[in-house]
C-alpha cells in the first residue's frame, strides 16, 4: 500500500501563489466513488473519516522549472506559501506535487487560479447557500450526507444561473472569469463530495477554503459543527490578499453567515460591495433583518431572499450585473 496525496485547487495574486493539500497514510484507498447508492455511499463516506493523516512528510512542489520542498504539519496538511515570478499567466494554470514513498514517486496534479485583473470577487459559504444540507437538523443532514450520492443531492431552484452570471460581472471580455471561493465549515474530508456536485450542476470553479481534517468515525457526526471562527480568518485572507477587488458575499440564515458578515463589513468597509442571505425556512429571522439593517448602514448593498430569482432581481438592481 502506498500514501495517499490529495491536493486542492490554489490560487495567486501577482506576488505570492499558495498550494494546499494532505498526505494519509498508506491506504488500499486511490481515491472515492461518490456515485455509489445507499449503504455503498455510506461506507464510502465513512472511509473519508477513517483516513489517518501522515505528519512531518516531505512534500515537493514542482513549479515554474524548479522543485521547492517541504514537510507536512502535524495533521497531514501543507500549505506552500511562495514568490510568483512568472507573471505571464492567467486562469487556471496546472501544477504537480510528488511525495516518495520506499523510493517510489507518487504524484498528483491540480490547478491554482490567477484571475485577470477584474472589479470583483465572489465568496460564498456552500452548505443550505447551494447545496441543500438541512443543516438546521443534525440528524437529516447525516442521513442525506451517508445515503444520498452526489447526484441525488439537491440544489436551489436558480442558484447556478445568479453564479453563472456573476462569475463574468463587471467584465466586458465574458471569456474571462472572476474569482470565486467556496469558504465552509465542512472539513477537507468532503472536498471531493462538493467539487464534484459544483462540477455536475456547472457551478462557477471555485478555490476552496474548508474547515481542519476529521480522522475518525465519531467525529462524521459532527461534521459542519462546532465554531464558525475559521471562516472569519479565510474570509479575511482573501480580502488581504486580494485587496484591490470589490467582494460579494452569499451565505444563509441557518447558522452564522448573517453576523460573521456583518463583521466582515464592519473591518472591511469598503472592500464589500453586497451581501447575499438566502432565507432557509418558512419565515426570515428578526435577528438577521436587524444585522442587514446594520449592514446596509455601512453603505454595502444587501438581499434577503428566499428564491435565487430574487437574489438575480437584485445584483441587476444594483447593478452588479447587466
Amino acid at each position: 500500500m502506498e500514501p495517499l496525496l490529495k491536493l486542492y485547487r490554489g490560487y495567486a495574486n501577482d506576488q505570492e501563489l499558495i498550494i494546499m493539500g494532505h498526505v494519509f497514510k498508506p491506504t488500499n484507498q486511490t481515491d472515492y466513488d461518490f456515485q455509489k447508492k445507499n449503504f455503498k455511499n455510506a461506507r464510502s463516506i465513512i472511509k473519508l473519516f477513517q483516513l489517518k493523516t501522515k505528519s512531518n512528510e516531505d512534500v515537493y512542489l514542482e513549479i515554474n522549472g524548479k522543485t521547492i520542498h517541504s514537510k507536512t504539519l502535524e495533521d497531514g496538511y501543507f500549505k506552500f506559501c511562495i514568490p510568483l515570478k512568472n507573471k505571464a499567466d492567467f486562469g487556471w494554470i496546472k501544477y504537480s506535487v510528488f511525495i516518495k514513498h520506499n523510493e517510489k514517486v507518487i504524484k498528483a496534479s491540480s490547478t491554482y487560479i490567477r484571475p485577470t485583473v477584474g472589479k470583483f470577487g465572489f465568496i460564498s459559504d456552500i452548505d443550505d447557500t447551494f447545496l441543500i444540507s438541512h443543516t438546521r437538523n443534525p440528524l437529516k443532514k447525516i442521513y442525506v450526507l451517508l445515503f444520498k450520492n452526489v447526484n441525488n443531492r439537491k440544489i436551489y431552484e436558480d442558484v447556478v444561473s445568479h453564479y453563472k452570471v456573476l462569475q463574468t460581472a463587471g467584465r466586458a471580455d465574458k471569456e474571462e472569469e472572476n474569482a470565486f471561493f467556496y469558504v465552509s465549515s465542512s472539513e477537507w474530508n468532503l472536498y471531493g463530495l462538493i467539487t464534484q456536485f459544483a462540477r455536475i450542476h456547472d457551478l462557477p470553479k471555485a478555490v476552496l477554503l474548508l474547515k481542519n481534517i476529521k480522522t475518525s468515525l465519531t467525529q462524521l457526526f459532527f461534521t459542519g459543527r462546532g465554531s464558525h471562527n475559521h471562516k472569519f480568518d479565510k474570509i479575511k485572507h482573501v480580502l488581504e490578499f486580494y485587496p484591490d477587488l470589490k467582494y460579494v458575499l452569499l451565505g444563509d440564515d441557518s447558522q452564522q453567515d448573517p453576523k460573521l458578515y456583518e463583521s466582515i463589513c464592519k473591518i472591511f468597509p469598503l472592500h464589500i460591495k453586497a451581501v447575499y442571505i438566502r432565507q432557509v425556512g418558512n419565515s426570515k429571522k428578526s435577528k438577521t433583518l436587524q444585522i442587514m439593517k446594520n449592514i446596509t448602514s455601512l453603505e454595502v448593498e444587501t438581499c434577503y431572499f428566499e428564491s435565487s430569482q430574487e437574489a438575480i432581481r437584485h445584483s441587476k438592481k444594483i447593478g452588479l450585473v447587466d
